[in-house]
């Protein structure tokens, strides 16, 4: 593989995790998603769960299939909804590499609060 081949994969993919972040940001897209984690939803009844329109949810779940988080099965006027994991998981994986980060924060809080001094309650009420 080329360098060019590479940075184009590395490109693309970075294009997707920019996506599915994105497509995370919104509340009605998460929620969509959470509807939609153990069964396959109709779109109609996904919308009946929102106080937006059907076509407001429609767009939403566009977004969300742009973004390879669920795929769309349409029949005549009937679309069901079901939920893509692989982006999520390549999310996940991109968060995890700062997982670090947060881990160290909380080992350093605990030995802070091993070695602070607890007040009793006596030395608190005076």
């Amino acid at each position: 593989m080329t360098q060019a081949q590479a940075a184009n994969i590395t490109d693309i993919a970075e294009h997707r995790l920019d996506a599915v972040f994105s497509a995370l940001s919104d509340p009605v897209r998460r929620s969509i998603l959470e509807m939609i984690a153990d069964r396959e939803l109709l779109v109609s009844e996904i919308a009946s769960a929102f106080d937006i329109s059907l076509q407001a949810v429609s767009r939403h779940i566009q977004v969300l299939v742009r973004a390879g988080l669920v795929q769309q099965q349409r029949s005549g006027r009937i679309s069901r909804c079901r939920i893509e994991t692989g982006p999520l998981y390549d999310a996940a994986v991109w968060l995890n590499r700062y997982t670090q980060y947060w881990q160290d924060q909380f080992d350093l809080l605990a030995t802070l609060l091993d070695t602070s001094p607890v007040p009793n309650s006596e030395e608190e009420s005076s």
